[in-house]
């Protein structure tokens, strides 16, 4: 559970007593590696995280192109939202980072190098959860500088079409998702997340991206989705789901939906302490929503916590990233 902050002329109490919480930087404690296939480009991929200091921010290099070129994930360097979320810069780019950001939002990691021989991060199982197991594996190391986070004060909202994305003030990272697809296995779904690492681990990470039988088709048919298979996406044709081995969740398909926002708005660069309200988004509509929010000043304001944190704040539950060694076990 995230914990209830009263912030009295910056110090911090919960149930009355001072305590420790997560307002620190966060890098890994060490080096990782692993190798998979792009779901897109059907090439096998190498990617190395490695720790990084303080204000680094999640930086993408090429290893495989001259000169080994670095993209700052950044909401400015997204330069196509085509079925994945891709970063790009100078000619360089990088896609398919969402599910990794995600994780890497997930676990609270705010400097990280992300080494990679490909034009794409590999897709893994189609879902967040190795990203995430690995980042465990390499351990987490607090740094000695504040988080920045990202306190939404009036209410925001962008619409297109059928979908549309609320903002609202809140106390706490919330995020409730619609979904309403035309098909009897997926219907309309909606899940509700208050966002915790916790929370993300077990309910969240698992959830794999989905893809219709018709469109996968289409697409290795346009020299897409080469890469993809029954391993690492959920496959539904008319009627029935072809995995073998079925669901991870009976609404697995809404909640890989929150996995894309979270690995989409991970690219700002500091959680946010808001309530989003989600009806039928996309990596588009996410990342239009996040330029057109970051360009509205007055909706937002940045804050610290801990001992650079400016008092007046009032009682929020800041996001908490502790993780239980049993959500692995």
């Amino acid at each position: 559970m995230a914990c209830i902050l009263l912030i009295i002329t910056q110090n911090y109490y919960v149930n009355g007593k001072d305590t420790c919480v997560d307002y620190r930087q966060r890098t890994l404690r060490s080096e990782v590696n692993c190798t998979g296939i792009g779901l897109h480009s059907g090439e096998k991929v190498n990617i190395s995280l490695k720790p990084a200091p303080v204000n680094t921010g999640i930086k993408f290099v090429r290893k495989d192109l001259p000169g080994s070129p670095v993209i700052d994930a950044r909401f400015e360097n997204v330069i196509d939202t085509t079925l994945a979320t891709t970063i790009g810069h100078n000619g360089c780019r990088v896609s398919t980072i969402e599910h990794l950001m995600a994780a890497l939002f997930g676990l609270g990691i705010d400097n990280v190098i992300v080494e990679l021989d490909g034009p794409e991060v590999p897709i893994m199982d189609g879902s967040a959860a190795p990203f995430v197991f690995l980042i465990k594996s390499a351990g987490v190391q607090d740094q000695e500088e504040a988080k920045r986070f990202i306190l939404v004060k009036k209410p925001f909202s962008i619409k297109e079409g059928n979908r549309s994305i609320q903002i609202f003030p809140s106390k706490e990272l919330k995020i409730t998702y619609t979904i309403d697809f035309k098909h009897p296995l997926v219907k309309n779904q909606t899940f509700e997340l208050k966002f915790s690492t916790k929370n993300f681990a077990e309910e969240i990470s698992k959830a794999r991206t989905f893809g219709f039988l018709k469109d996968v088709e289409t697409l290795k048919r346009n020299g897409l989705a080469k890469g993809g298979s029954l391993d690492n996406a959920i496959v539904v044709d008319e009627f029935k789901i072809l995995n073998e081995d079925g669901l991870r969740y009976q609404d697995e398909f809404v909640r890989h939906k929150i996995l894309d926002l979270i690995g989409d708005l991970s690219i700002v660069g500091a959680p946010i302490i808001g309530h989003f309200r989600v009806k039928r988004s996309g990596h588009f509509l996410n990342q239009h929503m996040l330029k057109k929010l970051m360009a509205s000043k007055r909706h937002w304001k940045v804050v610290k916590f801990g001992p650079e944190a400016e008092a007046g704040t009032g009682t929020l539950e800041v996001p908490t990233f502790a993780l239980p060694d049993s959500v692995f076990a």
